[in-house]
C-alpha cells in the first residue's frame, strides 16, 4: 500500500546528525583511510615490488603529518569526535580523538616512519614479493584505529586487524625460529582477544552500549546488580596478556627476536602499548569505580612485571632476547598508573610509554646493525664494535642509559615521576621496585654494551689485542646510512626528551587528567557530563 501524501514528516533530527561534517572534522578519521587505501595499492601493485617502498614511505608520512595536525587540534579544543553514519551518539560508530590517543598515534606514526628506513637492507626481495609493505599498512591501520576509536567493539576489530598483520609479518621469511615465535605469539594473543571479545559481549548486556563515553556515564550510575567488578577482571586479564605483563609474558622474549631487526623494532614500539592503552582507557576511564578493588593486584602484576623483565635481561646471553626482556620490564612501569589511579601515577606511565616506544624501537634497530656487522646476536660471540664505529657505540649507550632510567635521557623522568607517586600514594614497595628494576637493568645494559662494544673480541680473544675480524664492514654508506641513521634520529629524540621533559610532561598530565575526570571527554561525545 502506498504511503498516504498527509503522512506525518520523519523528524531525523532525533536520532541523525543533519549537519554535514566539517572538513576539519574529516581530520579524525584520515589518518585512517591513509594507511589504509596504501595498503590496497600495495596490493593492487603486488608484482611491482620496487614501487612498494616509495608508496609506504609517502603514505608514512603522510599519516604522521595527519596525526600531528589532529594533535595540535586536541591539544587546542579537547577530544574531537565523528560519528560514522551520521547517528547521534551513543548510536553508530564513534571515532574519538583524545589527548592520551591522539598522542600515542603520533608517536606510533613517527616510529614507523623512521623505523621501516631500514627496510632496504633488512627485508630481501622475497619478503618484499610476501607482503611486507601491505603488512605495514594494515598494521599501522589498526594500531590507530586502536588509539582513535571511540566504541569498544570497534577497539576488538582494530586489535584483530593488528593481530592478522603481525601474524603476517613475524612469519615473513619462513624460517623455523620466525614459525615457532608466529605460534607462541598468536597462540597467547588469540586467548587473549577472545577474553576481550567475551568481556565486551557481557558488557553489552549488562549496560546496553558499546559507545566509551556512555559506557563512562552508565558504569557510574550502575547498581550493585551489575556485574562490572567482575568484567573489568576479565578486560584486565586480556589487556594484560596483550601488554606481556607478569604472569602472562612469556609470549614476547620467546617471539620478538625472530624476525627482522625492522620488525621487532615495529612491535616493541607499538604493539604492547595498544594494550597498555587499552588496559588504562578500560580500567581508568570507563569502569573507573568498579575495577577500583584491583587496585592491589595490579600493583603486584606492575612490581612483578618490572621485576621479571629486569631479572630476564640480566640472565640473557643474546642481545635481542634480552631486548625482549627490557620491553616486558618497561610494560610494569606503564601498569602502575592502572594500579595506583593518581595524576602522577597516570602522568609517569603515559610518559614512560612515550619514551618506551621510541627507545625500545631505536635499540632493535641497533640490534639489526650488530647483527648485519656479525652475523650474531649472540653475547659471548661479540666484540670489538668500538674500535671500528665510536659513534655508534656511543649512540648505543645513550640509548641502553635510557632504557635503565638514568639521567640525562628520557627514561629517568618517568621513573622519578612514577617512584613519587608510589611514595605519595602509601605503596613504597611499588617504588622501590621501580628502583630495583632500574638497577638490575643497568647491570643487564651494561654488562651488553661491555660485551659488544668495549672489549676487544669475542671470548678468548687476548687481553689487550682487538679482534676485527668478525665485524664486517657496510657494503656502501648508502647501507650504512640506511641502517645506522634510523638509530642515530631516535636516540636524538630520546636525549631531547631527556633534556627539554616539560612538553611531554604537559601533554602527559593532560592525558592523565582526561582519565581521571571523563567529564570532558563524555560532554564532547555525548553533549552530557557524568
Amino acid at each position: 500500500m502506498a504511503a498516504s501524501s498527509d503522512s506525518p514528516a520523519v523528524d531525523l533530527a532525533a536520532a541523525m546528525i543533519t549537519t554535514p561534517a566539517s572538513l576539519q572534522d574529516w581530520l579524525v578519521i584520515l589518518p585512517l583511510i591513509v594507511p589504509l587505501t596504501a595498503g590496497a595499492i600495495l596490493v593492487m601493485i603486488r608484482h611491482s615490488t620496487h614501487w612498494h617502498r616509495p608508496v609506504a614511505g609517502l603514505a608514512l608520512a603522510a599519516l604522521f603529518l595527519l596525526d600531528l595536525l589532529l594533535l595540535r587540534r586536541v591539544l587546542t579544543e579537547g577530544p574531537v569526535v565523528m560519528m560514522m553514519g551520521s547517528w547521534l551518539p551513543p548510536f553508530g560508530i564513534a571515532f574519538t580523538a583524545d589527548l592520551l590517543g591522539t598522542t600515542l598515534a603520533t608517536v606510533s606514526a613517527f616510529v614507523a616512519l623512521v623505523a621501516t628506513a631500514t627496510a632496504p637492507p633488512s627485508i630481501n626481495t622475497a619478503e618484499r614479493r610476501y607482503g611486507f609493505y601491505p603488512f605495514l599498512m594494515l598494521l599501522m591501520t589498526g594500531v590507530t584505529g586502536a588509539f582513535l576509536t571511540g566504541d569498544l567493539f570497534n577497539l576488538y576489530v582494530w586489535f584483530e586487524v593488528l593481530l592478522i598483520s603481525s601474524f603476517g609479518l613475524l612469519v615473513l621469511g619462513s624460517e623455523k625460529s620466525q614459525i615457532d615465535g608466529t605460534v607462541k605469539y598468536g597462540l597467547l594473543n588469540l586467548v587473549a582477544t577472545t577474553l576481550f571479545l567475551v568481556a565486551t559481549g557481557l558488557l553489552y548486556g549488562a549496560l546496553g552500549t558499546l559507545n566509551m563515553a556512555d559506557i563512562a556515564i552508565k558504569a557510574r550510575a550502575a547498581g550493585p546488580d551489575v556485574p562490572l567488578g567482575a568484567l573489568a577482571a576479565l578486560f584486565m586479564l586480556a589487556f594484560a596478556t596483550k601488554a606481556a605483563a607478569f604472569p602472562v609474558n612469556f609470549w614476547l622474549p620467546a617471539s620478538y627476536h625472530t624476525p627482522t631487526a625492522t620488525v621487532s623494532a615495529l612491535f616493541a614500539g607499538l604493539l604492547t602499548k595498544v594494550g597498555v592503552y587499552a588496559l588504562l582507557k578500560t580500567l581508568v576511564l570507563l569502569l573507573g569505580p568498579s575495577s577500583a578493588y584491583l587496585g592491589t593486584l595490579l600493583a603486584f602484576v606492575a612490581g612483578a612485571t618490572m621485576l621479571a623483565g629486569a631479572l630476564g635481561a640480566l640472565a640473557s646471553s643474546d642481545f635481542r632476547r634480552m631486548l625482549g626482556w627490557l620491553v616486558v620490564s618497561g610494560i610494569g612501569n606503564m601498569l602502575v598508573g592502572a594500579a595506583l589511579v593518581t595524576g602522577g601515577a597516570l602522568t609517569g606511565s603515559i610518559f614512560y610509554a612515550v619514551h618506551s616506544m621510541l627507545v625500545m624501537s631505536a635499540l632493535y634497530l641497533a640490534s639489526g646493525v650488530v647483527e648485519a656487522r656479525a652475523a650474531t646476536a649472540d653475547l659471548r660471540k661479540l666484540g670489538g664494535f668500538y674500535a671500528a664505529s665510536p659513534l655508534f657505540s656511543l649512540v648505543v649507550l645513550a640509548l641502553l642509559f635510557a632504557v635503565a632510567g638514568l639521567p640525562p635521557f628520557s627514561g629517568f623522568w618517568p621513573k622519578a615521576i612514577l617512584v613519587d607517586a608510589a611514595f605519595a600514594a602509601g605503596a613504597p614497595w611499588l617504588g622501590a621496585a621501580v628502583l630495583v628494576s632500574g638497577f638490575l637493568i643497568t647491570l643487564a645494559v651494561g654488562r651488553a654494551w661491555l660485551y659488544i662494544f668495549w672489549r676487544g673480541g669475542p671470548e678468548g680473544t687476548p687481553d689487550g689485542t682487538v679482534a676485527l675480524a668478525g665485524v664486517r664492514s657496510f657494503e656502501s654508506n648508502a647501507q650504512a646510512v640506511a641502517l645506522i641513521g634510523p638509530v642515530v634520529v631516535l636516540a636524538v629524540a630520546v636525549a631531547v626528551i631527556g633534556l627539554l621533559p616539560a612538553g611531554l610532561g604537559a601533554i602527559a598530565e593532560g592525558a592523565a587528567s582526561g582519565l581521571l575526570d571523563p567529564a570532558g571527554f563524555t560532554a564532547r561525545v555525548l553533549g552530557v557530563t557524568p
